[in-house]
């Protein structure tokens, strides 16, 4: 018995999820208002990342779709950035389509996390925005990941699996475009857009759509994260990519990478460079804005 569209439920991660629709019906539309992609992307976009990075290098880096953006090679490990956290990956593929990378279990990371708990979530909704936060070293826990970034969309495709690598689920954490750096220590930087959408790997083609993080998008722009026209812009990116991924079936889901499977080279955790960055990161806290 399938639940029906408008169940609620909790994701794995703590997140509150909303079943909004299905593939192969019809998107009842998230934004007020429409319009397209670059407005979208427009709103939200700062040069800078509004800071979040505290990073010069983001001054050197590259939009990925620009023609002088740097290629990574496959088994180049790359510091994957979104503002406060940062994770290790390695390169499975990059091409003009985009950027192809997977996260072994064990992998090194760099997130915020609130000054009196170990996660965001242990800080209420209402005050997850203004929250006293430091920087904590971790490693993936979870079976796998593999992520890719489409050039030039302001989003990025997640591949779960189970811990026998069958296919759990596909993540569409929308994410602004990216930029990247070349150089020893090579980066893409790019800042999460909060809200998400969750696809079930059961009932192939007809596949459950979940959105996530609805309430949370709700309270940044109470907290001050967002405008109103921003986190409507973020819905916005949400019909989008529902749109090009779900319906037209784009890249990276018109590639089945739920078979690919990572060698025993490929699969060896990544650990995070013994960098100037990576030191100065490790030092960051701040008095608010935990979520940012």
């Amino acid at each position: 018995m399938r639940l029906p569209l408008g169940s609620t439920s909790v994701s794995a991660s703590g997140g509150t999820v909303e079943l909004v629709g299905r593939r192969g019906l019809a998107w009842t539309t998230l934004a007020a208002r429409g319009g397209s992609l670059d407005d979208a992307i427009g709103l939200l976009e700062h040069p800078l990342h509004d800071g979040a990075h505290a990073d010069d290098a983001l001054l050197s880096a590259v939009p990925s779709a620009d023609e002088t953006a740097p290629r990574f090679a496959p088994g180049q490990i790359i510091l994957w950035r979104y503002g406060r956290t940062i994770e290790a990956a390695r390169v499975v593929r990059d091409d003009p389509r985009g950027l192809v990378t997977w996260i072994p279990t064990g992998s090194a990371r760099l997130d915020p996390v609130p000054v009196a708990g170990e996660h965001v979530r242990d800080v209420p909704l209402e005050e997850r925005f203004r929250s006293p936060w430091r920087i904590r070293e971790s490693a993936w826990t979870g079976p796998g990941l593999l992520r890719a970034a489409p050039t030039g969309r302001p989003w990025s495709v997640w591949f779960f699996r189970t811990p026998d690598g069958a296919p759990a689920g596909t993540y569409i954490n929308l994410e602004l475009p990216h930029r990247r750096l070349g150089g020893d220590v090579a980066q893409v930087f790019t800042r999460d857009l909060v809200l998400d959408l969750w696809v079930d790997a059961e009932h192939p083609g007809a596949e459950d759509i979940w959105l996530k993080d609805a309430d949370e998008l709700a309270a940044s722009v109470a907290q001050g994260r967002f405008t109103s026209a921003q986190a409507d812009a973020v819905r916005r990116i949400a019909d989008l990519a529902a749109e090009e991924l779900l319906a037209e079936g784009s890249w990276p889901l018109g590639e089945d990478w739920t078979r690919w499977t990572a060698d025993q080279a490929m699969d060896e955790p990544v650990t995070l460079p013994e960098s100037a960055t990576i030191a100065a990161h490790r030092r960051r806290s701040g008095d608010t804005s935990l979520a940012l």
